[in-house]
């Protein structure tokens, strides 16, 4: 008696591709199991199980990694583009040039995390050795004998 077939084969396994697509596009693991009608735990232990799954996964997540990198880029160093505007005398449409310029807060993120040794906010100071300062505590105080 071979009971049951497992959710994997039934509700997993015929959606890949969909499951792939779902990853592309920003989903994150809880929605695909709530889109597949599982717990997200059965997703993740399935996703340990079969390479088949955990590659559809990161291939979409790559995808969408590597558009959210390249948009972040594209901010941060700014860009010209094309837009259209109706001109109020004529009617006409009239194609413009626009550019947008460099996001410093893109930049900022960009470099934090491509170069956090040289771009993190907090520095890290190591002092060793006399410094040359001297403490005092024998300053006479007002009012008092010295």
């Amino acid at each position: 008696m071979a009971g049951r077939p497992s959710k994997y084969e039934t509700h997993v396994k015929p959606k890949l591709l969909l499951i792939e697509a779902w990853t592309r596009d920003g989903l994150t693991l809880e929605d695909v199991a709530g889109n597949l009608g599982i717990a997200v735990s059965t997703l993740c232990e399935y996703k340990n199980i079969h390479p088949e799954l955990s590659e559809a996964i990161k291939n979409g997540r790559e995808v969408i990694d590597a558009m959210v990198e390249n948009a972040l880029l594209k901010a941060a160093l700014g860009y010209n583009y094309r837009d259209e505007e109706i001109n109020k005398a004529t009617g006409e449409i009239v194609e413009l040039r626009k550019t947008a310029h460099p996001n410093t807060t893109a930049l900022i993120f960009w470099l934090k995390n491509r170069k956090p040794k040289e771009w993190r906010d907090k520095q890290e100071i190591e002092h060793s050795g006399d410094t040359g300062v001297r403490i005092i505590n024998d300053i006479p105080r007002p009012g008092t004998k010295g």
